[in-house]
């Protein structure tokens, strides 16, 4: 009898040192698998800035043309942004950026594929969706997935591709031009968006706001959510 009680009071403190443990893990899995998706966007956001005389002479246009692919993208992703934080209430969080990956990686593929300026720019602007989505809903799950004491090492660790992914994509983008194709420079999203699909359904917990309140269209609309 003596035995089972300690055995019985012994179980609270064992539990109790192993869910900080695995709440730590968790919150540094997720934080861990988000910091690889802003690594892909950012990525893509900077590597085609050395190809641009590349692309403009496949799609026969001035290489100053083909700087719109990179207004329309910035363009979509500052008009989207606003409306990300709504759905991932609405829809839950994880489902958003798993559609926001998909998004990215299929536009990735349709921006490769292009045959003309009008083609890559469509793609950009479904890439920019993509990326509105992404950006915001990542941060939301880190936050929503870390305890209170694990919130400075997860945001670190989301910090990381802003300060990466802008150094080291020009010069990826000029090599991958230069021994590949210019094409390659949007492939390259391919597995990384795979990978990233897989490890969010398989490591990420599910979410929803049952009391998700309706889109504020005419906040969305204004011009102040597009500035901001």
């Amino acid at each position: 009898m003596l035995f089972n009680q300690r055995v019985m009071t012994s179980i609270p403190d064992n539990e109790a040192v192993f869910q900080p443990k695995t709440s730590a893990r968790r919150s540094r899995r997720v934080a861990l698998i988000v910091a690889v998706a802003f690594f892909m966007q950012l990525l893509d956001s900077t590597i085609i800035s050395t190809s641009l005389p590349q692309m403009g002479q496949s799609f026969g246009v001035p290489a100053v043309a083909m700087s719109i692919g990179i207004t329309a993208y910035m363009l979509t992703m500052a008009v989207f942004v606003p409306l990300s934080a709504w759905l991932a209430d609405r829809f839950g969080a994880r489902n958003v950026f798993l559609v926001a990956i998909a998004l990215f990686t299929l536009a990735s593929i349709t921006c490769g594929f292009s045959q003309s300026l009008t083609e890559f720019v469509g793609a950009r602007i479904v890439q920019g969706l993509g990326s509105a989505l992404m950006t915001p809903v990542g941060r939301i799950l880190v936050l929503r997935n870390a305890a209170k004491s694990e919130l400075l090492n997860a945001t670190a660790l989301i910090t990381w591709p802003a300060l990466f992914a802008p150094v080291v994509g020009p010069v990826l983008g000029g090599f991958i031009t230069t021994y590949l194709s210019w094409h390659w420079n949007f492939f390259i999203n391919v597995p990384l968006g795979l990978a990233g699909l897989l490890l969010v359904a398989r490591f990420v917990p599910g979410d929803r706001d049952s009391e998700a309140r309706p889109l504020d269209w005419r906040g969305f609309s204004s011009p102040r959510s597009v500035s901001r």
